[in-house]
């Protein structure tokens, strides 16, 4: 298995630091490779720009089309096309990053932003009466497999059904679904700590434990199962759940996963 960890935290001796630092020694121990973009320590740059489009950045800019001809022309920067050529190598790609403000940290939103250029990430396929384009269970990441590793602050509860925060797997939908699988990845369930402000050590150890468990059971663990917006479930082009799929005491982003 060839893994590609995204590793977004500020402070490399972090919780997060750890969790990639054992997942690193977990998967090589077990014979897979594994490459890993630690964004902070190679101050990555979160915000689109013409200098990332060369020769194919227009004025005004226009960041959809101006990185989809630099895409197909190859003119994007060195560091883009590097982190595309990553996820092409990988089968399987996992995300380690802390909740802030009940997402993901800028810098790696600013790595989507920049890395899932149209022609990559999105704006594949033919568009037309039966299909709307490569997208939600499709597109040019099809077949590989991706992983949230979450570190939370507050406790379980506050992220349960009835939590003040909402639920965990609502709060991730708009990553997991809206980032990952649309451009055709399957999602495995995230990995998520909670209360990790003051971990105490015998709770680190615990979590270790389940951490490599995790990582040594990735190939054999089975993904959401989202439905796909081709294969039926849903009207083209309005891309709406048909009537009569919903799965009693399902609402909101439940609807579109399988029951």
């Amino acid at each position: 298995m060839k893994v590609f960890i995204v590793h977004a935290h500020p402070e490399r001796r972090s919780l997060n630091g750890a969790l990639t630092d054992i997942a690193v020694d977990t998967l090589t121990g077990a014979g897979h490779e594994v490459q890993v973009s630690d964004l902070y320590a190679m101050r990555w740059k979160p915000i689109i720009d013409a200098d990332d489009f060369g020769a194919a950045a227009s004025n005004p800019l226009d960041p959809i089309h101006d990185s989809g001809r630099a895409y197909e022309t190859g003119t994007l920067t060195a560091d883009i096309r590097a982190e595309q050529d990553k996820l092409w190598w990988a089968d399987t790609v996992i995300f380690q990053f802390p909740l802030w403000w009940y997402t993901m940290p800028a810098i790696l939103k600013g790595w989507v932003d920049r890395v899932f250029t149209y022609g990559f990430g999105y704006g594949v396929g033919e568009h037309n009466e039966t299909r709307y384009g490569d997208r939600f269970g499709e597109g040019v990441l099809q077949g590989k497999r991706a992983m949230l590793s979450v570190t939370v602050g507050g406790p379980e509860s506050h992220y349960s059904d009835r939590g003040i925060n909402g639920p965990i797997d609502d709060l991730l939908y708009p990553i997991q679904h809206g980032i990952l699988y649309h451009p055709g990845m399957q999602v495995l369930p995230p990995f998520v700590l909670y209360r990790t402000v003051r971990m105490p050590p015998e709770t680190f150890a615990d979590a270790t434990e389940l951490w490599q468990e995790r990582l040594l059971t990735l190939e054999d663990t089975d993904p959401i199962p989202y439905r796909s917006q081709n294969g039926g479930d849903y009207e083209i082009p309005a891309a709406r759940l048909r009537a009569g799929l919903e799965a009693p005491g399902r609402t909101g982003f439940g609807l579109h996963v399988h029951a």
